[in-house]
Parts: structure tokens; sequence; C-alpha cells
């Protein structure tokens, strides 16, 4: 019988323990050694080790053996932290820009309701934080329950507690709608138009990329257009500057998706396929308009 109070028997290193074991097993579907979660979590192999013996007799992790043997949690420990043992634990964390490896937000607490743009907060984070200093940026989201972005400057930190401290700067609140209804369906250019006749056709339907119509669906925008011209090679065709490598989307996923896969990549647009086929496509911009200012807020819990 699963004894649903776990969660709240569970000391801070065992929470600690067993989020960065799930965060890895997720992400690279392995077993997990220790010096990796102490490595992680900033702490010494032999306390990890200690702990570990701990949370096999809760019967929160199970030893794997051989050379590519570690640990594994439980369904159980899903259970004790209240986490869905399919769903996505990972609440990213941005250092001045940077997405920081091996780092996810557990708790978030805010200080004070936010009023004229005056609100504090902290955020226990799983990984080490030795790498944060105060004046740092920092972006967490998006949170997986209410999927909030959290943008704030750090003013302090608390290694023993693996918390930092920081001033609100936004929050957004990113709608649960798909992508479909935010996104727009592609222009489309042949492929042996001209690199003119192309940038005619953005111009006039007041966009800045478009699907080529070739054998293999292209990808072309007013820069890479621009570019062909700057070099003197205004004789060349969209085929001939189309791009081929671009990131998708699927336009039933909530735009949440979209945001983290621009984020991360760095990305103008992406394209937007329904049902298998290429359909439109999706802009910071377009999100931009859907995204919504949050306010008077007081916690996130992020289990």
């Amino acid at each position: 019988m699963i004894n649903t109070d776990l969660s709240m028997e569970l000391t801070l290193v065992q929470r600690d323990i067993l989020t960065t074991l799930i965060n890895i097993y997720r992400t690279e579907n392995r077993a997990v050694k220790g010096e990796e979660i102490a490595e992680l979590t900033d702490r010494h192999p032999g306390t990890i080790r200690n702990q570990m013996q701990s949370l096999k007799a809760l019967n929160l992790v199970e030893g794997i053996p051989g050379p590519k043997g570690g640990y594994k949690a439980t369904i159980s420990a899903y259970e004790a932290l209240n986490l869905d043992a399919t769903g996505d634990v990972v609440t990213p964390i941005m250092k001045n820009g940077i997405v920081v490896d091996g780092i996810t937000a557990s708790e978030i607490v805010f200080d004070k309701v936010m009023k004229s743009h005056e609100c504090s907060g902290s955020v226990r984070v799983i990984g080490n934080i030795k790498g944060f200093n105060v004046g740092d940026e920092i972006r967490i989201g998006p949170t997986p329950m209410n999927k909030l972005y959290i943008r704030g400057n750090i003013t302090g930190k608390d290694i023993t507690m693996s918390q930092l401290i920081f001033d609100v700067t936004e929050i957004i609140s990113v709608p649960r709608i798909p992508v479909k209804e935010v996104g727009r369906r592609a222009v489309r250019i042949d492929a042996n138009a001209t690199i003119q006749e192309a940038a005619r056709i953005l111009i006039r339907n007041g966009v800045r990329e478009a699907l080529v119509n070739e054998s293999s669906p292209g990808l072309v925008s007013m820069i890479d257009i621009a570019r062909a011209i700057a070099d003197g090679r205004t004789d060349l065709k969209v085929s001939e500057i189309s791009s081929h490598s671009f990131l998708t989307v699927d336009s039933k996923e909530p735009i949440s998706e979209a945001v983290n896969i621009l984020g991360r990549n760095d990305l103008s647009q992406l394209v937007v396929s329904d049902s298998g086929v290429l359909w439109g496509i999706i802009t910071p911009a377009d999100l931009v308009r859907v995204l919504k200012p949050h306010h008077g807020l007081q916690g996130i819990s992020l289990h």
C-alpha cells in the first residue's frame, strides 16, 4: 500500500535526489550513477550512497546492476513527489539568456503580491547553483502546471538550501491553446520563381517567410533574399536560396511547446505541421500577441 503522504516525510536531500534522478532518466532513458547525482546536487558521493540506501528501503529507487547500471526511480517515487510518471518535470532556468544544463526549478515562492512592479521571490533549484551570482538575470519556465515564465534579477542565494532569491521583473502566462490557433497558413512560392518575384509575393502578403513548393519542401525568408541581393546574386531562383533544415511543431501542440523550441534554438520562425503536412508558420511575433502578463501571484508549487 502506498502512503499518499510520503512526500511530506521526505527530507530536502531526498527530494532533491529523487527529482534529479527522475529528470536525468526522462531525458536520457537510462540508469543514473550516484556520482552524476552528487555532481548535479552539489553533494558528496558518500551522502548520495547513504541516502540511496534509505530510498531503496522506502521502495522509491531500485538498483540496476552491471557496467551500465545505477539507479532508477520507482512508480512510488513519482507518487511521493506528486508527479505524473509520463509527464515532464523539468522547469528550465536561463542565466543571462543561456539555458543552464543540469538545473531545474523545484518550487517558486513569491514574497508579496505583485504591485506597481514590486515583487520578489525565491526559487528552489535542483542542481548546483554556485555558478549563479547577484545581478544575474534569470528566466524560469515554463512551469508544468500554470505554464508561466518568470524573469528577474538575482539579489541573493542560499547554497545550503539550494535557493536563489530574486526581484521579479516580468511574469508571463502562456494560454493553453493549440499552435494552429496562433500560427498562420503559410504563403507558398514556386521553386522556379526568381528572388525578385519571391520578394514581391512576401511584401504583398505582409509576411517575412514562405514555404517553397519543390520535391523536398523548403523555407525562404526575406533575410535569405536580402543576403542574395547584397552578394549581387539577383539571378538566383528561390530553390537556390531556400533552406531544408527548418524545425517543425505539430499544430495540435500547445503554444508553450512552440515557445520552448523557438527559445532553445534562437529561431525566428517554426513551420507548423498539420496531420503530417506542412501547413503554416508561427513566429515570436505571433506568440507575443497572445502571451498574457500575470499579476497577483503569491506562490507556485511545481510538484
